[in-house]
């Protein structure tokens, strides 16, 4: 038996509920603005710059564990209830990182911060197909939805940088606890509860959740030490990751209950789809946490400017949502929007390796706009492709497993290019500083840090210049294995077939409360 469809909202419910949604989602997505910018002069003032990428990291893999679990629990409870759990979460995680004083302090809220986000992502994305389950309606709502990130994606990385310089890098995460409680309120009292039928008891993988975070904790560590551990430390680590990943497709294939449902994985156009969000999170998210550092530790820019010109990364992956959906509907191939994304990211991250340290602030923003206009025809696409396709008693899953694999994708991208800076960064520098016959001065230029510091003991300007370069160089090899994720997903896109928008999934059995 079937409880009856609720009936359809109206504009101005529909539009109260999108405005619950759009604030709590968007406390995530200023978070990702704001901290990129600030997270030089972060590790500047704690101390530790061997881990930089941690700070990025450890949100991205407590969210990678915690979004599956939520989006099934969502599927059974409905999301209503996570997603207000989820924003009491972010908010308080936010005050652990404001008051860190030490970067590994930092790392742990950022952590907890990862535990709301993927609480968040998992349950909030899934609520849109169930509000609106006409493809065409969503992706109306969906714009509206884009329109408003828009607004705090553009303010993210100026407002990041400007709060930085005047009060301290504590106030980018201060910021959220207002924030916080507007969007609670706001959720609470207009977005609806649906409740799925459940029979039975529920069981959740809890076991496939420990192996998980074990395959890709150890997996980033791993990547990280590479070059920079003893071999039997790296034998250790990558043996512990095979036997996890084993361990975990054998387990996943057995349970019941699975995290991962082997069904959901035996269309092929899926499966496609799932690597695309792994390739484009990668990509995105290397982006936003390397090209500050980029911009300040290789080209000397502020924290203000660096965000100014990080500003239209963001923007622009709205404003190319956005003129997405307008136009996206009307074709007869969709895929030739993502595939137009993943052509114009790719050229985008050759511009900036090939731009160099000579690149004026113009053309660094014009590169910057074209890459974030790229990853606005791919992002939205991807999570619409997944839920036209998936099928419906799996559609919670496979929306969180979307987002899920963006955050994976990313995880390893920030992973890889933070041992790509820290091994090609020494190695460059040694060999600028034994070419002028500098190797006695190398020592303190050592730490990427003495960058981020102008005005320390050190700070002698050709000396400087180089380390600036090496740093650059370093980046730059990172630069150019985004564009070459850009060209694989390009291959596995001409691979997808065609994905027609018109069909609309069939209704929800919920029970409004």
């Amino acid at each position: 038996m079937t409880l009856p469809s609720p009936p359809a909202l109206s504009f101005k419910q529909a539009l109260l509920a999108m405005l619950g949604l759009s604030l709590v989602l968007m406390l995530s997505a200023l978070d990702q603005t704001v901290i990129g910018n600030a997270l030089p002069s972060i590790v500047a003032q704690l101390q530790g710059f061997e881990l930089y990428a941690w700070v990025a990291t450890g949100y991205l893999l407590a969210s990678i564990v915690t979004i599956p679990i939520f989006g099934r629990l969502g599927d059974y409870f409905g999301r209503k209830p996570f997603v207000l759990a989820a924003t009491v979460v972010f908010t308080l995680a936010s005050l652990v990182c404001a008051l860190a004083p030490s970067i590994p302090v930092l790392v742990l809220g950022r952590g907890l911060q990862g535990v709301g986000g993927g609480m968040l992502i998992g349950t909030a994305f899934a609520c849109i197909p169930e509000l609106f389950p006409d493809t065409r309606q969503r992706l109306r709502w969906q714009i509206l939805l884009s329109a408003l990130f828009s607004v705090v994606n553009a303010l993210g990385p100026g407002l990041g940088g400007y709060l930085t310089e005047a009060f301290g890098w504590r106030s980018v995460f201060y910021i959220n606890l207002p924030l916080g409680v507007l969007a609670l309120f706001f959720a609470w009292r207009y977005l609806p509860w649906y409740r799925p039928l459940r029979r039975g008891a529920i069981r959740l993988d809890w076991l496939g959740a420990l192996l998980i975070a074990v395959v890709l904790g150890s997996l980033q560590l791993w990547v990280e030490w590479l070059g920079q551990s003893s071999t039997t430390a790296s034998a250790a680590l990558g043996g512990l990751c095979l036997v996890a990943l084993l361990a975990l497709v054998g387990w996943e294939r057995r349970c019941p209950h699975a995290l991962l449902p082997a069904a959901l994985f035996k269309a092929g156009s899926v499966r496609q789809l799932f690597v695309l969000s792994l390739l484009a999170g990668a990509i995105m998210f290397t982006l936003l946490f390397y090209l500050p550092l980029l911009l300040q530790g290789s080209y000397g820019y502020s924290p203000q400017d660096a965000g100014l010109l990080i500003t239209p990364l963001a923007l622009s992956i709205t404003l190319g949502a956005i003129v997405n959906g307008r136009v996206i509907t009307h074709l007869r191939n969709p895929n030739r929007v993502p595939l137009a994304g993943f052509a114009v990211l790719a050229l985008a991250c050759l511009g900036l390796w090939w731009a160099g340290l000579g690149a004026s602030f113009h053309r660094l923003l014009g590169l910057i706009l074209l890459a974030g206009l790229g990853l606005g025809f791919i992002l939205m696409n991807l999570t619409v492709f997944t839920q036209t396709l998936a099928a419906r008693e799996f559609l919670g899953i496979a929306t969180a497993l979307t987002q899920s694999l963006r955050l994976v994708g990313g995880l390893l991208g920030t992973a890889v290019m933070g041992a790509l800076v820290k091994l090609l960064y020494v190695v460059h520098l040694r060999h600028a500083f034994d070419a002028i016959d500098q190797g006695a001065a190398l020592a303190p230029y050592l730490d990427p840090q003495v960058l981020l510091q102008p005005g320390s003991a050190h700070d002698n300007g050709a000396l400087l210049a180089l380390a600036r370069q090496a740093l650059a160089q370093g980046l730059g090899t990172g630069l150019l294995l985004c564009a070459a994720l850009a060209a694989v997903a390009l291959w596995v896109l001409m691979r997808l077939p065609p994905v027609a928008l018109s069909r609309a999934p069939a209704p929800v059995a919920p029970e409004e409360q």
